[in-house]
């Protein structure tokens, strides 16, 4: 048995060593020898390829709102291990981990010896959520966010009150499938029979997977730009605000303090997750409640603002969706701004369209590296460079730290790319620097 917090947190990330393996069995296993407890927790499933986070927080602040105490599955984390698992806003405690991870070493050890082999690190940390919500700290509703693609997730094994996609892009096509199609089928796995979907994906491919899957499991489904619909879209200096339309209610001028448009679309699923919640006799939660909620929702390293003299901004673009968003984002908002991006990506990442899309929206890029297994390398990214004015940096601090005590009025500088180098920086910039 563990008996410290660094004893346990080290194990856990020992399983990275597994990989990625897709199935529910190993779940299975363990959730029966747990007394299923994702059984005795009413949960929300947030799957999709951007947006998972913010939908999680607009709704999980929604519902706080309302009074309840809401558990949240998220991951990667952004500041510390911890938050992966949280109540309101509050991470798990080191000593929780210690006692969750001593629950259930015996069960990974007993799988690993088995045909179905040692639970993958983020399966054990889901079983360790589970128990959580149920038994260690009982919450009202947990909400969970899809770790990769859906159908084989280990999250996968909760019946939700209401699924939620939020898009489909290519992302992980190594393993999802390297079309719309293909990625939507592993997407609509979390569909349960019966159970509402609300989807926000554009796509025309996509969506029309989503459909028929949620049509062959009897599911309800509300679709963003027909069901649901958003509507008198201005920015604010902090934010945005927009009217939103769904089967429920419309609520006009609804105000978020998370910027970018795209966070719009991923209110608007939280607000018709909860308005069905409501609907179904599940929550009592009216517009004060929504609108209270979305305003307080924060999610960090989504165009954040870590500092407004100089302005530096950080955020989490890690995949072609993302960086299309920044970048209109970019152009429409920071018009008139000199931006120098710092960019790093994992190499798995469809990087050429990533860096020639960046190239078009700032003045110079400047490409770093990070300590992960999977991190591409400065040179790699610059190779990839179209712009003259771009180049590489080995030491990220060193160079973040100069640039910053050196920036010139009128420039903005955006740290951007990998949510794990994101997660790094972020907590460089605030502790050592800003």
């Amino acid at each position: 048995m563990f008996q410290t917090y660094d004893e346990a947190l080290t194990w856990i990330h020992a399983r990275l060593r597994l990989g990625i393996k897709p199935g529910l069995k190993r779940m299975e296993w363990m959730m029966e020898r747990l007394g299923n407890p994702e059984r005795k927790v009413k949960t929300i499933h947030i799957g999709g390829t951007n947006g998972k986070g913010s939908t999680v927080t607009f709704l999980r602040s929604i519902l706080e709102a309302a009074g309840y105490s809401v558990g949240t599955y998220t991951s990667p984390y952004i500041e510390s291990f911890n938050e992966r698992i949280s109540v309101n806003g509050t991470p798990v405690t080191d000593g929780e981990i210690l006692e969750l991870a001593n629950r259930i070493k015996p069960l990974a050890d007993e799988l690993d010896q088995s045909e179905l082999g040692g639970p993958t690190e983020f399966e054990v940390i889901t079983a360790m959520s589970f128990v959580y919500f149920a038994e260690v700290r009982p919450v009202d509703f947990a909400v969970y966010e899809v770790g990769l693609g859906g159908r084989f997730d280990s999250t996968n094994i909760l019946t939700p009150l209401v699924s939620v996609i939020t898009n489909v892009g290519l992302d992980h096509i190594s393993i999802l499938g390297d079309t719309y199609g293909e990625i939507a089928f592993e997407k609509a796995g979390i569909i349960k029979e019966g159970i509402p979907v609300i989807t926000g994906t554009q796509h025309p491919e996509a969506l029309s997977v989503i459909i028929e899957q949620a049509a062959g499991k009897h599911s309800p489904i509300y679709k963003l730009g027909e069901e649901i619909r958003i509507s008198a879209h201005e920015k604010t200096s902090k934010g945005e605000k927009f009217t939103v339309s769904s089967p429920f209610a419309k609520l006009d001028n609804l105000e978020v303090s998370m910027i970018g448009v795209h966070q719009t679309a991923n209110a608007s699923l939280a607000v018709t997750a909860a308005q069905f919640l409501k609907e179904s006799g599940q929550i009592k939660a009216g517009e004060v409640e929504i609108r209270t909620g979305l305003k307080k929702a924060f999610w960090p390293g989504r165009l954040e603002f870590v500092s407004n003299n100089p302005v530096v901004i950080l955020d989490g673009a890690h995949n072609t969706e993302g960086i299309e968003s920044l970048a209109n984002e970019l152009s429409s908002r920071f018009s008139g701004k000199k931006v120098h991006i710092v960019f790093a990506a994992l190499k798995d990442k469809p990087l050429d369209s990533m860096i020639h899309r960046l190239e078009e929206v700032s003045d110079k890029i400047t490409f770093v590296s990070f300590d992960f297994p999977r991190a591409a390398s400065a040179s790699e990214l610059l190779a990839i460079s179209r712009s003259p004015e771009s180049r590489k940096e080995d030491d990220w601090k060193t160079f973040l730290k100069g640039e910053i005590n050196g920036m010139q009025e009128g420039w903005i500088l955006l740290v951007t790319g990998s949510l794990y180098f994101i997660s790094e920086a972020r907590k460089y910039l605030l502790e050592k620097i800003l």
